[in-house]
């Protein structure tokens, strides 16, 4: 096992391009890559324990005690298990913003790059048979002109080997922003919003579907498209999610 996570290593640093950029995303220093040596040591370099499914940090004293957190045991969301390469906090959030609202797409190979390094620390986890990223709805897709999920799901989905399917699942209506909700009001907001399409039924049937997205707050809208997946017959749902909301 440990030599196959060796060889697969290997091919992931293989297949993922590094961005170039003339200076570091965060620092503004010059360099060879997204993310200067020090500011990846300081703001990246440090693994914390997590809870399994959502992804929330756990007390490092909890550590050899559980791996869930206590609102995953009391109510366990629809995805089982959620990779994230960092917090969401500064100055990790205007990476995030650049993104999303900025338009800065040059940054969404340094999140995927930064998802496949998290993921290769969590040894223990399968991969997704394939990929898809939480769909935009299409008031928002037309008003932003491209979906920040998928961008990162492209080059990850590359850097795994892992099929891409951006159009496994479907939103069926128009939501309001999460972020701008308050979070009583975000289950109902975002509930029977997705379907499976019938063409990709047979591909969700028994698999273990990936799931992009660029933040995890309450995880709501993660845990709606995973039960979704699940009632159309996915066997297991992973998300993978750049940076995670300090509270849920």
């Amino acid at each position: 096992m440990l030599s196959h996570l060796r060889h697969w290593s290997q091919r992931l640093i293989a297949r993922l391009p590094a961005a170039v950029p003339s200076s570091c995303a965060l620092c503004g220093g010059t360099g060879d890559d997204a993310i200067c040596d020090g500011c990846h040591i300081r703001f990246f370099s440090r693994r914390r324990h997590r809870c399994v499914q959502c992804a929330i940090p756990l007390p490092e004293t909890s550590a050899a005690e559980t791996n869930l957190c206590g609102e995953c045991l009391k109510q366990p969301p629809a995805f089982d298990a959620t990779i994230v390469a960092a917090d969401y906090a500064p100055p990790i959030d205007q990476l995030v913003l650049g993104l999303k609202f900025g338009g800065r797409l040059a940054l969404a190979p340094l999140f995927a790059r930064m998802l496949r390094d998290a993921l290769l620390q969590e040894q223990r986890r399968d991969l997704p048979a394939l990929l898809t990223a939480v769909p935009l709805g299409a008031q928002r897709l037309a008003e932003r002109g491209f979906n920040q999920a998928l961008e990162i799901a492209r080059p990850l989905a590359h850097a795994l080997g892992t099929r891409l399917d951006p159009h496994l699942v479907a939103r069926l209506r128009d939501t309001d922003a999460q972020a701008l909700l308050h979070p009583d009001e975000r289950h109902r907001n975002i509930r029977h919003a997705f379907i499976v399409s019938n063409d990709a039924i047979d591909c969700v049937r028994g698999r273990h579907v990936g799931v992009v997205d660029d933040v995890i707050t309450t995880g709501e809208t993660l845990n709606e498209l995973a039960a979704t997946l699940k009632r159309f017959g996915a066997a297991r749902v992973t998300n993978f999610v750049f940076a995670r909301t300090l509270l849920k």
